[in-house]
């Protein structure tokens, strides 16, 4: 199969990751993939670093390049408008976030040119339904997180930093002083969830938490905010912690992680990874969907 994706992200955030680990196991399995990306972004410097085959994403050129390919796939919002208008392939869109989807005439159009829908979760397939996208054209398929060898081994407590105010981490930090623990404000996940045993991640909306996956995998336990897809991941009190987005809620289950407890949660989570999350499964599940909008 030949596969063409376009992402046009400025940033390296959990779509961009995977995408480059969609983009890879589909070259791993045999398959023609390409990748068109926004110039100058982390997504096509890593893509080049890897030797992977990629591209700037330019309406010209996605013009005359879509038509060497069975589909189209666009992984975010404005690669879903330059497919829906410049592409002369069958189209497929990922649909990752969790805010409504946009009712102008245009955006209507531009929802009817696909022929598949890849929700990142449950709640995200809800919320294209309730726009009047048919269940029909709407496959979930989950986040794959790279799965180490071993589990992490630290005593480190951490949050994702961010500069976005919906992300929570002003709380966090808050909470973490309510219950006396040091807080680590990560800007490298990779690098330091090897040496956590737990990770606060507090959201307004989320389509599902990349980020989540990565520390489940790790076997860090995960204290999260009880909304949008990241319930379909935590079992609360069984593989990670679910809760409310206030320091009463935060700082109670903070105080009740004793590091036994994060042992035998961190450990049912990266069981859950490895049976629901891995990056075969999101592969195995997009090319499913791929075969579908193919029909």
């Amino acid at each position: 199969m030949k596969i063409l994706h376009l992402d046009s992200g400025r940033e390296m955030r959990g779509g961009q990751w995977q995408v480059l680990r969609l983009h890879q196991s589909l070259l791993e399995a045999g398959h023609q993939s390409f990748l068109m990306a926004r110039e100058y972004s982390p997504l096509l410097t890593l893509a080049r670093q890897r030797d992977l085959p990629c591209d700037v994403l330019r309406p010209l050129r996605l013009l005359i390049r879509s038509r060497r390919f069975d589909l189209v796939h666009a992984h975010d919002a404005h690669a879903h408008t330059s497919a829906a208008i410049f592409s002369r392939a069958p189209l497929v869109v990922s649909r990752r976030v969790a805010f409504p989807l946009h009712t102008s005439a245009a955006s209507r159009w531009k929802y009817t040119r696909a022929r598949r829908y890849l929700a990142v979760s449950a709640y995200v397939a809800r919320i294209l339904m309730a726009a009047g996208i048919d269940s029909g054209r709407i496959d979930i398929v989950y986040d794959g997180a790279e799965f180490p060898e071993t589990a992490a081994t630290g005593d480190t407590i951490l949050t994702p930093f961010t500069n976005d105010p919906a992300k929570g981490m002003a709380l966090a930090e808050q909470a973490a002083a309510s219950a006396g623990l040091p807080l680590q404000l990560s800007k490298d996940l990779t690098s330091d969830l090897p040496h956590a045993r737990a990770m606060i991640y507090l959201t307004q909306a989320e389509g599902l938490g990349s980020a989540i996956l990565l520390a489940m995998a790790h076997g860090v336990t995960v204290i999260a905010s009880n909304t949008g897809g990241i319930p379909e991941m935590i079992e609360n009190g069984v593989n990670g912690i679910l809760v409310q987005n206030d320091i009463d809620s935060v700082t109670a289950a903070l105080r009740a992680l004793s590091p036994e407890r994060c042992a035998a949660l961190g450990a049912v989570a990266r069981e859950t990874v490895r049976n629901r999350f891995t990056v075969a499964h999101m592969l195995n599940a997009t090319l499913a969907s791929y075969l579908d909008a193919l029909k």
